[in-house]
Formats: structure tokens, sequence, C-alpha cells
């Protein structure tokens, strides 16, 4: 096990002088290279989350990768090696604070920060962020404390790929969830995927905290906290300050959509978009980030903020509601029951609940209409063979209404009756079209075969599947096809037949 602290010890070629902080990953101390004469950060991960087989593969993998990243605004890493149990990188020491601490210095003072160093720290994080995406790499815990404001004037970007190192999968095998909750994208949170687009959406978070003084989505336990990031809709950054400009709002509500593709696709592009807000704001962009007195533990390294606050100036600082922001925040659910969990806590809200009554409703309204709509069809004219003949649509309109529901809910759990259903109205519509009601000899066997191939299907979507609701939009939406093709297919076999009876009765005459 990697001891309780490793000041004094050598690690590699570093001495290790004392420690600077830790989150929910890592160690990280202040160190010393003799021969180089240079005093470095060294971050050791913690080793009761190294438990993956894969691990030493994908860190030596993922560490080189990030090492070779070489960018004004992302934090250099020298080195990286093993100890024992003890894996560890070796980066950059810099001077200076993170925006975490300036934000809860501004907090604390009530007062906000000016625009012009909110969009040039946005800026400069943009710039270091599009150069790690061309490169294939996806920081995945983007947020205040991992950016750094340094004594150059510079915005930072630390902490890149650690996320990755330790999470294979977006679990560690203690149950953490990888990532800090309140800046996560919703894809990244509900389903563990990540692209360029979730850390677009983390920034956005980040700005809009800047803007604001305030995240967007706050509750009392972390997996709450992802429903808002899924469900709830964006309070308007402009509501919480009304004196923000609305151009830069726009460039919030893009980052923040709950859609990746609704997003800006690159930083690059959300870098110009900001740059074109300011400009028509008119808000002077300064040269550097402003360069305040350090509130880490020790002049020459970086650490999280070591000042103390207390009573109401406590109350005003973001980070009040969890007892840590680091980078793994740990809901009350293993792996295996996270989707289930997040499901549950879905169906409990709300929003769902009106949604399903809501589609309930509507289904049996369609179910109404189209029967009036035969009647309307049959009435005038007397054809009420469409009845005799057209029946099975009635099924299928019932089908129809289950697929809607579907559809609306976002789940998979209707497969197996919505299918069956279809099946039996699509069957049932071809015999009674053609008559030959004596091919049901063989008929019966689709449907048994159907109804096999549906419930293996909801065995695999349960077992295998973390995005239900999405299998059950697309789901929904094909039997929803499905059952108008078979309605409108009914309606005119039952037509053809009426038209045939009546040329048969005008023969007869």
């Amino acid at each position: 096990m990697t001891p309780v602290s490793l000041e004094g010890q050598i690690l590699g070629r570093y001495r290790v002088l004392e420690p600077l902080g830790r989150g929910g990953m890592a160690r990280v101390y202040r160190a010393y290279h003799p021969q180089l004469d240079r005093y470095v950060a060294i971050k050791v991960l913690r080793s009761d989350l190294v438990e993956d087989d894969e691990f030493l593969t994908r860190f030596r993998r993922e560490a080189q990768a990030v090492a070779g990243l070489r960018h004004a605004h992302i934090v250099q890493v020298f080195d990286f090696d093993i100890q024992g149990d003890m894996y560890y990188m070796v980066m950059e020491l810099l001077a200076g604070d993170t925006l975490k601490s300036r934000l809860n210095d501004y907090r604390v003072r009530e007062e906000r920060m000016p625009l012009g160093e909110s969009v040039r720290i946005m800026l400069d994080v943009l710039d270091g962020l599009s150069y790690a995406h061309s490169e294939g790499m996806i920081h995945r815990d983007i947020k205040p404390a991992n950016i750094l404001l340094t004594k150059r004037g510079e915005a930072v970007l630390g902490d890149f790929g650690i996320a990755h190192i330790v999470g294979g999968t977006r679990y560690t095998a203690s149950g953490a969830l990888l990532g800090t909750l309140r800046y996560m994208a919703p894809e990244q949170g509900l389903e563990g995927v990540c692209d360029e687009r979730s850390d677009i959406y983390s920034l956005g978070i980040v700005l809009y905290e800047m803007l604001t003084q305030r995240p967007p989505f706050e509750a009392d336990t972390p997996l709450a906290v992802l429903m808002k990031h899924v469900n709830d809709p964006l309070p308007s950054p402009c509501s919480v300050n009304p004196a923000l400009p609305k151009v830069l709002e726009r460039v919030v509500l893009k980052a923040l959509s709950k859609e990746p593709d609704d997003r800006y696709q690159s930083a690059g592009e959300m870098s110009s978009a900001l740059h074109r807000a300011a400009s028509e704001a008119e808000i002077a962009l300064p040269e550097a980030v402003s360069v305040r007195e350090s509130s880490f533990s020790t002049a020459e390294a970086p650490s999280e903020s070591v000042e103390v606050f207390s009573g109401t100036a406590r109350e005003r600082i973001t980070d009040v509601e969890f007892a840590d922001d680091d980078t793994s925040e740990t809901a009350t659910v293993q792996p295996d029951d996270y989707a289930e969990a997040a499901e549950t806590e879905l169906e409990s809200a709300p929003g769902w609940r009106s949604g399903l009554g809501g589609a309930i409703l509507t289904a049996l309204a369609i179910i109404l209409v189209g029967n009036l709509a035969m009647v309307t069809v049959a009435a005038p004219t007397g054809y009420w063979r469409l009845y005799e003949i057209g029946w099975p649509i009635q099924i299928l309109l019932v089908g129809f209404g289950l697929a809607y529901v579907m559809y609306r809910v976002e789940g998979g759990g209707l497969l197996i009756p919505t299918g069956t259903v279809l099946t039996v109205g699509m069957l049932l519509a071809y015999s009674s079209v053609t008559g030959l009601w004596s091919q049901w000899r063989f008929l019966w066997l689709f449907l048994v075969w159907g109804v096999a191939g549906m419930v293996l299907a909801q065995v695999l979507i349960i077992r295998h599947v973390r995005s239900k609701r999405d299998v059950g939009r697309f789901l929904g939406m094909g039997f929803m096809v499905i059952s108008i093709v078979g309605i409108a297919l009914t309606g005119a076999g039952a037509g053809v037949s009426g038209l045939i009876a009546g040329l048969r009765q005008l023969l007869d005459l």
C-alpha cells in the first residue's frame, strides 16, 4: 500500500519534500531533482484505485500520450514511472492560484469576476484544449480546481488524462464514478460516453460559474446533480446576473446543450464564438490573467487554497454541499447498479411522471381518433364492410399507442407487449384482407418466433445496454412506423376488397 505520506523519501530520481494536496485519485507532493536542480510536482495515484488488470498497460500508454502534450496552456508532464505499488507522474511546478480558489475569493467578497478576465481565462483554456483534442486527448474532468492561474498571467489546464488513466471504464472497482458530477456532461455521467463535446460541456459549466458565481445545477447528492444535468432546463445566466450581455449568454447556452450535436463541435469553434461575443459586447480583453497573491500552501508550489472560511463567508462558497471537490465523487451505488439507480431516480422525477401520463393520454386519443376516422368513412358511405375486413386496424392502433408511449418515455420496458401486439395485428390483417385463414396452420409460428426474439432482445437490453432510454426511443419510433404501414395496407386492402365485392354485385345484376 502507498504510505500515508512520502515526505522525505526518494521516488525515482526525485526527493519528495512536502505534500501539497490530495484529491479523489491522487496525492500531490513538491519534490526536487538534484541533477537538474529543478523543483517539480509529483502526483502519486491512489493505490486502492489501481485494481484493473489492464491498469499498467493503460497507465504507460496514457501517461506517455499526456507527456507528449506541449502547450503553454497545459501543465507539462516531464516524467512518469512506477515504484513498488506506486504509480506517479512528474509535472512542472507552477506558482499561482486555482480558478476554484479565485472564484471563492470573489464569492466571499460578494463580487463577480470581471467579464474581461473571465473571457481571457476561457480563451486560454480553449486554446490548450483545442491543441489536446487535435492530439486525440480528451480531458474528462474539467473544473475550476483543474485550471491554474499562474503568476505569468496564464490560465493553464491541469490533470490532463488522469481520469482516463485511473478508469479505463468510467468506474473504479470500488464503485467511484470518475469525473466531477457538478461539471460533467449528461452523456458522460449517464452512459460513460466522452468526446470533445463532453469537454465543451464541462467548460461551459465553468464559464457559467465565472459569469454568475454559481454552477447551474446543485443538489444534496451527486446522483441528484447528474439527474438535473440530464433532465432540468438550464437556468438562464442572465436571470442570475442581469448585467450579463446577451451575446455571452448565447455562448453559454450553446455550450450547455443537452445533446452533444447541438453544442459547439470543437474548442476552436467555441473560442471563435467567444471572441465574437466579446467584440460585440465591447468587452475589453486583458492581455493576461490578473496576478493575485497566491493562496497555495507554499510560495513555490501550487495546491488547493489553504485559506480558512467560516460563518457566513463559508456559506457563499460553492463547494459547501460536498465534502470534497475532487476527481472522484462516489455515489452510494456500485457500478452494476448505477444505470438502474439512475433510471430509477429519473423515473421518480415529476417530469418523467408527467411525461408518462401525457404519453398514455395521447396514445388513447390516437386510438379514439383512429376509430372515429373509420366511423366517419363508413357511416356516410354505408361501407361497414370496412369494419368486417379492417377490424385488425383496431389492434394496430393499440400497437401504435404502445409504441408512442415507448418513444415518449424513452424506455425499453414495453418492447415485448408492443412487439407482440403489432405482430398479432399484422398477421390478422393479412388473413382478414386476403381471406386466407387456412394459412394460420403455419402463420402462428411467426408469432412464436417473434415473441421469442423480443424476449431475447429485452434480456440483452437489460444486461448489456447502458442507455436504455435511447434504445426505447429508437424502438418506439420503429414500431410506430410499422404500425402506420400496417394500418395503411389494411385500410387499402379493405378498400380494394370492397371495390371488388361491389363490382361483383354489379356483374350479378
